[in-house]
C-alpha cells in the first residue's frame, strides 16, 4: 500500500511541475505587462526592438529627457482648456492654456494674481486663409475677450499673438493695449516682420504690469528667432504719438534758446516737414464701398472677397481707419528710433546677429 501510494505521488510530481511552470510564466508575463504599463517610454505594438540592451536604454533616457524638459515648463502651473472664442475677461491664476488655433501649440501663463505674464510656442505658424474658417477682415472670431481694462477708448483688445499668426481670441491671449501701439506702433511692427518672412520660432513674450491689482500691461517684451536671428522688441504700453509729441515739445522749448541760424534750420525743417505731409496725405490708399478702412496696398488680404475695389487719396477715401493688416506704420512716429537688419526683405529691430 505505501508503495501503491508512492507511485500515485510520483505521477503526480510531473503534472504539478506543468502547473507551476505555468503558473510561473503567467506571472512573469503579467509583471512585464505591468512594467510596460508603468514606463515612461511607449512601445508601438508591432515594432521591432533591438536586441542591443545598451541601445534599449539609450532610448529609454532620451525619451525620460524629453518628458521631463515638457513637465517642467508646466510645473507650477494647472492646464485647462478655454474655448478660443471664450469672450470672458476672467483669468485663472496659475494656469496654462494652449492658445494656439488648431493644431498649433502656443502657451500662456498666469500668475498667481491671474495676469497673464508669459506666452511661449516653440514655432509661429501663419494664419492660412485658404484652409481655415477667417472671416473677411482676417479673424477666426468675430469678437475678442473683454479683460478688464479694454472699455477704455484709448485701448485696443490687443492679442499677443495675432490672428495673422495663428493666435486665438480669449482672455489668455488677449491684454487691454493702447490702439495707436497696437495698430501703428511696435506692435503692428514686429507683426509684419514675422509674416513676411513665413513665420518664426523660439517666441516668447513676457508681459509686465505696473501692480498686481490690474490687467492692463505697462511693458511688453518679445524675443523670437528669424531665419537664425535672435530679435528683441522692448516697449511700453503708452501711445507712440503722445511720447513723440512730448518730445517734439521738449526740443521746441530748447531750440528757442538757439542762434538765429538754427532758427533758419528750424522753420526750413519746418517746411520740409510740411512738403512731406502734404506728400504722405496724396499718397494712392485702396476702400471699398461699405468697408470701414482704407488700404495701403490693393493685395490686401481682406480685400481678396471684395469685387469693387476704389482707389485715390485718403481724402477722397472718406475714411479715417487705416486696416490693421496692411497699413504701414510711419517710422518717425514710432516710440523708439530702432536700428533694423534686412532679413530677406523684411527689417527687423534689435538683431542681434
Amino acid at each position: 500500500m505505501f508503495f501503491k501510494n508512492i507511485r500515485k505521488s510520483i505521477g503526480i510530481i510531473p503534472i504539478l511541475a506543468i502547473l507551476i511552470t505555468g503558473c510561473s510564466n503567467n506571472n512573469i508575463e503579467s509583471n512585464q505587462v505591468d512594467n510596460l504599463n508603468n514606463s515612461p517610454t511607449t512601445i508601438v505594438k508591432g515594432s521591432s526592438i533591438d536586441k542591443n540592451e545598451n541601445t534599449e536604454t539609450s532610448h529609454t533616457t532620451t525619451t525620460q529627457s524629453n518628458s521631463d524638459n515638457k513637465e517642467d515648463m508646466f510645473d507650477g502651473y494647472k492646464i485647462i482648456e478655454v474655448d478660443g472664442g471664450n469672450l470672458s475677461g476672467y483669468r485663472e491664476p496659475n494656469v496654462a492654456v494652449d492658445i494656439g488655433f488648431g493644431d498649433r501649440e502656443y502657451w500662456a501663463f498666469t500668475n498667481e494674481s491671474g495676469q497673464l505674464v508669459k506666452v511661449v510656442a516653440k514655432e509661429i505658424i501663419l494664419q492660412d486663409d485658404s484652409k481655415e474658417p477667417v472671416n473677411s477682415k482676417g479673424r477666426y472670431y468675430p469678437d475678442e475677450a473683454k479683460v478688464p481694462g479694454v472699455e477704455s477708448k484709448n485701448l485696443d483688445e490687443g492679442h499677443v499673438i495675432a490672428d495673422s499668426l495663428g493666435g486665438v481670441s480669449n482672455a489668455y491671449n488677449i491684454t487691454p493695449q493702447n490702439s495707436t501701439l497696437n495698430r501703428h506702433g511696435d506692435q503692428a511692427y514686429m507683426e509684419k516682420a514675422i509674416r513676411e518672412v513665413g513665420g518664426c520660432t523660439d517666441f516668447v513674450a513676457i508681459i509686465t504690469y505696473p501692480n498686481t491689482t490690474t490687467q492692463i500691461p505697462s511693458h511688453y517684451s518679445y524675443t523670437y528667432t528669424i531665419k537664425g536671428n535672435v530679435v528683441n522688441d522692448e516697449f511700453d504700453n503708452i501711445n507712440p504719438d503722445e511720447y513723440n509729441a512730448s518730445l517734439n515739445s521738449n526740443t521746441s522749448t530748447n531750440n528757442s534758446s538757439n542762434s538765429s541760424s538754427k532758427d533758419k534750420n528750424t522753420t526750413s525743417n519746418s517746411t520740409t516737414n510740411n512738403s512731406q505731409s502734404s506728400t504722405n496725405s496724396s499718397a494712392i490708399v485702396y476702400w471699398t464701398p461699405n468697408g470701414k478702412s482704407y488700404h495701403t496696398t490693393k493685395s490686401c488680404s481682406t480685400l481678396s472677397r471684395s469685387k469693387i475695389i476704389n482707389s485715390g487719396t485718403q481724402e477722397q477715401s472718406g475714411k479715417s481707419d487705416p486696416c490693421d493688416r496692411c497699413h504701414e506704420y510711419n517710422e518717425s512716429r514710432s516710440i523708439q528710433t530702432p536700428t533694423f537688419f534686412c532679413v530677406q526683405g523684411a527689417y527687423i529691430r534689435s538683431c542681434r546677429l
